[in-house]
């Protein structure tokens, strides 16, 4: 007679778990389970038979993979949030025995600190995976950066975000990486390319927010916090490459003012000259471009080009040339192989003249333009001189509008007419 089979061992019952026993299996409370999984990107899942899943008569709602739940139980963030609810129960009974200032005294010092880097390098094991999951980072971020302070957003989180997405602009202004925007109801639309890799975030329009009650700051509050050191790592490893200081110079005094873009200072090689001949135009290694200046590609380039000067490699790459033989830098195409097929998008060398579009004109904005995204948009495209009211903020070339080495106004004003 062969062995009885026990429920619930088997089949859908064994591969998922509800969240209740989820919870429970870790030991931990519902808010920091719903962390924990928003941190490892763990998200419910759906059986196929709810009622053969849930292993009772009744069927659960939510559903998480077992193995999901097993490869949480090994998480160091375990242990700290453990070490939170020790802290908690310490200071309510301070606060039992009228200790108030032990207790304040816990809570400031006593309070164990959460480290995602950890996370970030498990989830991202290569630079190019992090680029692909930046576009809800970049547009959440640029959302809490326009957010007012509340009691469920903190001054600091706006702050932070804020320099971030600065930092994050700047880049995109050296490298002149900015290649699309769109404005919409919803807020601006930009798109840039970096390493390959498109990406493309929603700005809101600088309006006065009013936070409702009805959405849940917390988990939002969860996805910032994983984003902002997601945002930080992928800022250091942009700067690095092309050979800027990382984090750059904040101007405080400025930021107060109003300055945003030119509260911060960039510092760098690539910045000190053109004799160094790097090219920042989207990792074009190789390539002049408008500033000429190369990416930290151009040091593969370079070592081939030493090997090539050798002279017994020289010797035994000459060749007699051959007819018709295609360039070495020439791109590959790609052919329709018949009638209804997909056309293929050809690959093309980014064009490095957008980068200089606006290089030779003075623009002056007026107080009813929004500057911030304009401003950024001309720095992209390579303009240096950017004029504005002064009550629009700190950090313009001019506030005189009669400057005669303005070439361009921007306004948005009925026509008058003469």
């Amino acid at each position: 007679m062969g062995k009885i089979k026990k429920k619930g061992s088997s089949g859908q019952a064994k591969n998922f778990i509800t969240r209740t026993q989820a919870v429970r299996k870790l030991q931990i409370s519902l808010p920091d389970f719903r962390k924990l999984c928003i941190y490892k990107g763990i998200y419910p899942r759906e059986p196929r038979n709810k009622k053969k899943a849930s292993k009772t008569s009744t069927p659960s709602t939510t559903f998480y993979y077992t193995k999901d739940i097993q490869y949480l139980l090994h998480e160091p963030i375990l242990s700290k949030f453990r070490d939170h609810k020790a802290l908690a129960k310490k200071v309510a009974r301070s606060l039992g025995r009228g200790e108030v200032g032990d207790a304040a005294r816990l809570e400031k010092n006593g309070k164990p600190r959460i480290s995602l880097d950890h996370i970030i390098k498990e989830r991202y094991p290569t630079f190019v995976d992090a680029l692909r999951d930046l576009d809800d980072a970049l547009s959440l971020l640029f959302l809490f950066a326009n957010l007012p302070s509340t009691s469920t957003v903190p001054p600091k989180t706006i702050a932070l975000c804020q320099r971030l997405c600065l930092e994050f602009q700047h880049y995109l202004i050296v490298t002149h990486s900015l290649h699309k925007s769109f404005i919409s109801i919803k807020g601006i639309y930009y798109q840039a390319t970096i390493q390959g890799q498109d990406i493309l975030w929603l700005v809101p329009h600088k309006f006065v927010q009013r936070v409702t009650g009805d959405v849940d700051f917390r988990i939002m509050g969860t996805f910032v916090e994983f984003y902002t050191t997601l945002l930080g790592f992928v800022n250091y490893r942009l700067y690095t490459s092309v050979g800027l200081v990382y984090p750059p110079r904040f101007d405080t005094k400025s930021d107060e003012q109003g300055g945003e873009l030119g509260a911060i200072t960039i510092d760098g090689q690539m910045l000190e000259g053109k004799e160094q001949n790097k090219d920042l135009t989207n990792g074009e290694a190789g390539r002049e471009g408008t500033n000429g200046e190369t990416t930290g590609n151009g040091t593969v380039q370079k070592i081939a080009d030493d090997l090539g000067q050798r002279p017994e490699i020289a010797e035994e790459t000459e060749q007699e040339p051959v007819e018709n033989e295609p360039a070495a830098d020439a791109m590959d195409e790609f052919e329709v192989q018949g009638e209804g097929a997909d056309v293929l998008d050809q690959p093309r060398i980014s064009d490095t003249k957008a980068g200089s579009l606006f290089a030779p004109y003075s623009f002056f904005l007026s107080r009813e333009t929004p500057r911030q995204p304009l401003e950024f948009i001309l720095k992209a495209f390579g303009c240096k001189r950017i004029g504005w009211d002064e009550v629009l903020g700190d950090g313009a070339f001019t506030h005189d509008m009669g400057d005669p080495s303005i070439t361009h106004q921007v306004v948005d004003r009925p026509p008058r007419r003469l």
